[in-house]
């Protein structure tokens, strides 16, 4: 897209005009100024990469011209830095003119469900889980396990991870949606490849000032654990259910020997699945969040597939597929597709400002 660089300027010089006015109304100030200083911000950055250009044309010119390997080395070193803050001004920019989700940076609950394809579902539930967990680990991120619905094969009918740390959604909310796996199950006696479904939602991580919970609109339900966990967790009321009544989401947390301990954890999933019950409700045009995120998890609606007896795994979003599915599963190499992915969200994002277009 072509930017009105001029139209910029001109709305720049226009309002510092209208603010320098001594009877200005402060509510009509207010607004003025948020829109002069993304402006000053988007001038500056914009003066600073023209400059950049011309240096790195200058720079050129001056390295054609000399065969010294010395100042060659130099040349190059120079190149590489104002390469390095042309891309610096250019992503600033970028992202004053297509301003990011402001949840991007937080961190995320992961929320992995069972879908088409029974106990092979289950099992490759557990292998999501796990191909997160090692991306985490793999960018420095720390990853918890919230909750678990455990089948008696070792897989999960449900898994809920907390990832903490800064970008975390930015990076992992393209992830939502139905994950497709082809391969032979471990209970398949004839060898025959199998086509089964999970579902991802990535919740950001909803703050206080996102959601405000009337405690009177919760039903909080306590019941004995189920499944693996040891003697105390199935011994005592220490599962938690909480249903918010308004919306009709229910969050459960079990996997805590306190009571105290899954409530707290079931409270700040409910924040979160509010949060995005929010999103999804003024959002529509968006990604959804939750339900609409995930779809049905039919086969059909798929935004990945993994194909274990190729080794190859294919993001439908992006049109990415790498031949080392085993990397990207055991390693967590899911950088390739997750850079194509924030760069296509990138690409996608709304103009903050209608007059930048340009013809």
């Amino acid at each position: 897209m072509n930017i009105a660089w001029d139209a910029i300027t001109q709305r720049h010089e226009l309002l510092a005009t209208k603010l320098a006015e001594p009877n200005l109304a402060q509510s009509e100030r207010m607004p003025l100024q948020k829109e002069y200083a993304l402006l000053e911000d988007l001038v500056s950055a914009r003066t600073a990469l023209v400059r950049a250009e011309h240096e790195l044309k200058d720079l050129d010119a001056q390295a054609a011209l000399s065969t010294d390997p010395e100042m060659q080395e130099l040349f190059a070193e120079e190149r590489a830095d104002l390469v390095k803050r042309h891309k610096e001004f250019t992503d600033q920019i970028e992202d004053d003119l297509f301003p990011p989700d402001d949840r991007d940076d937080r961190s995320v609950f992961v929320e992995i469900r069972a879908g088409t394809g029974g106990q092979e579902a289950a099992l490759f539930a557990a292998d999501l889980m796990q191909m997160y967990i090692n991306y985490a680990e793999r960018r420095g991120w720390k990853a918890s396990v919230e909750s678990t619905s455990q089948t008696d094969l070792g897989g999960f009918r449900e898994v809920v991870l907390f990832i903490k740390g800064k970008g975390i959604y930015g990076c992992l909310k393209y992830e939502s949606g139905v994950h497709r796996v082809q391969r032979v199950p471990q209970t398949e006696t004839q060898g025959r490849i199998h086509t089964s479904t999970v579902t991802v939602a990535v919740l950001p991580e909803a703050k206080d000032v996102d959601v405000t919970i009337n405690p009177n609109d919760l039903r909080i339900d306590v019941y004995r654990s189920g499944g693996a966990g040891g003697q105390h967790v199935n011994t005592t009321d220490s599962a938690v259910r909480i249903t918010h009544i308004p919306s009709g989401v229910v969050v459960a947390c079990q996997d805590e020997r306190s009571q105290h301990k899954n409530k707290a954890k079931a409270m700040k999933l409910l924040q979160s699945r509010i949060l995005a019950h929010e999103m999804e409700r003024h959002h529509q045009e968006m990604s959804k969040q939750r339900k609409e995120q995930v779809g049905t998890g039919e086969r059909a609606e798929k935004v990945r597939t993994y194909n274990f007896p190729q080794n190859r795994v294919t993001d439908h979003q992006v049109n990415v597929t790498l031949n080392k599915l085993d990397m990207v599963m055991q390693a967590g190499q899911l950088d390739e597709i997750i850079d194509a992915l924030v760069k296509h969200g990138r690409e996608s994002r709304t103009l903050a400002l209608p007059y930048a277009r340009g013809e």
